[in-house]
C-alpha cells in the first residue's frame, strides 16, 4: 500500500509540474489559437534564470524564483510583440511555423550559454529529509513544490475570475470581434496571454529543478510531453490543464511502478499515458473539458 500512495503522489507532483507549463499552450491557445512550440525552451530558460541567480548574484530562492518568472514573462512579451505581432491575420499554419522555428532559435542561443550542456543543481536552500504522510516519505524539496504550484493555479483561477485583465482576455478568447466592439484591445490580450505562458513555463522549471535538478534536455522535453495533456484535458480550457496534467503523471508513475518489471526494457511511463490518450480521444475527441465547436456548412 505504501509503494502505491509513494507512486501517487510522486504522479501527484509531477502531473502539477505538467498542468502549469500546459497552462501557457491553454493560454495562447484560448487568445489566438496558436499553439506554441517554444514551450519547453521557455520552461529551460526560466529555471536557468533562477539558478544564474541563485548560483552567481546569490540571491535567496524566493528572490530568484521571482526574477526568473519577471524576466521569463517579459521574454514572452517580447517576443510576441517582435515576432508574433507581425504575422496577426497570416494562416495559423504560419504562425505554428514561426514558433517552431522560435524554438529552434532559442534552443540554439541556451547551447551558446554554459548551461546548453551538463547538469546542475540549485544550491541547497532547503533541509535534508522531509515528512512522513499516511506512511509515504515526502521530501521538503516535493512540499515546496506542491505548494508553489497549487499557489500558481489558484493566483490564475483569481486573475481570470475577478481581475480586469483576466476578464478581457476570456471575453477574446469566446469571442474577438464582440471583445473589439467592446473596446477590449485584442493584440494587448495576445501580448499578455504570451506572457502568463511565459511566467507559467518558468513557474514549471523552477519546480522541475528544485525537484530534480536541471538538464536542458529534459526540461525542453517536458515542453513535448505535456501535448498530451492539453489535448486530453481540452486545448482551451484551464481546469482541463491541471485534471489532465495529475491524470498523467499519475498514470506516468503507476506505469513505471507497476509495468515496467514485466517489460523488457521498460519505457512504459512514456507510452501508457498515450494509450490512454487515444482511449479518451475516440469517445472525446474535444477532450475531457474542451468545448466542442460546431461549424455551419
Amino acid at each position: 500500500m505504501s509503494f502505491f500512495l509513494q507512486l501517487l503522489f510522486s504522479g501527484v507532483v509531477l502531473g502539477l509540474v505538467y498542468a502549469l507549463a500546459a497552462l501557457g499552450f491553454v493560454l495562447i491557445y484560448k487568445a489566438s489559437r496558436v499553439v506554441n512550440f517554444a514551450q519547453g525552451q521557455f520552461i529551460a530558460i526560466g529555471a536557468f534564470l533562477a539558478y544564474w541567480a541563485m548560483a552567481s548574484l546569490g540571491a535567496p530562492f524566493l528572490l530568484a524564483a521571482a526574477l526568473a518568472l519577471a524576466l521569463t514573462a517579459l521574454l514572452g512579451f517580447g517576443v510576441e510583440r517582435v515576432f508574433l505581432k507581425r504575422m496577426v491575420g497570416q494562416p495559423i499554419i504560419s504562425v505554428i511555423m514561426a514558433t517552431i522555428g522560435l524554438a529552434s532559435l532559442l534552443d540554439g542561443l541556451i547551447h551558446l550559454t554554459p548551461f546548453g550542456a551538463g547538469n546542475f543543481s540549485y544550491p541547497a536552500f532547503l533541509p535534508p529529509g522531509g515528512v512522513s504522510v499516511l506512511g509515504v516519505q515526502v521530501s521538503y524539496a516535493q512540499l515546496l513544490a506542491v505548494a508553489f504550484t497549487l499557489g500558481f493555479l489558484v493566483l490564475f483561477t483569481w486573475f481570470f475570475q475577478r481581475s480586469t485583465l483576466g476578464i478581457a482576455m476570456r471575453s477574446v478568447a469566446d469571442d474577438q470581434m464582440a471583445a473589439l466592439s467592446l473596446g477590449v484591445s485584442v493584440e494587448k490580450v495576445f501580448a499578455l496571454a504570451w506572457a502568463a505562458a511565459g511566467l507559467t513555463a518558468a513557474a514549471a522549471g523552477i519546480v522541475v529543478g528544485t525537484i530534480s535538478g536541471l538538464n536542458l534536455d529534459g526540461l525542453v522535453h517536458i515542453g513535448l510531453k505535456v501535448f498530451p495533456v492539453v489535448i486530453l484535458g481540452g486545448l482551451d480550457s484551464i481546469p482541463g490543464a491541471v485534471v489532465a496534467g495529475i491524470i498523467i503523471g499519475v498514470l506516468e508513475n503507476l506505469a513505471a511502478g507497476y509495468l515496467d518489471p514485466f517489460v523488457p526494457g521498460g519505457g512504459t511511463r512514456d507510452v501508457f499515458p498515450f494509450l490512454v490518450l487515444l482511449l479518451v480521444l475516440w469517445f472525446k475527441p474535444h477532450g475531457l473539458f474542451g468545448t466542442e465547436e460546431i461549424e455551419r456548412v
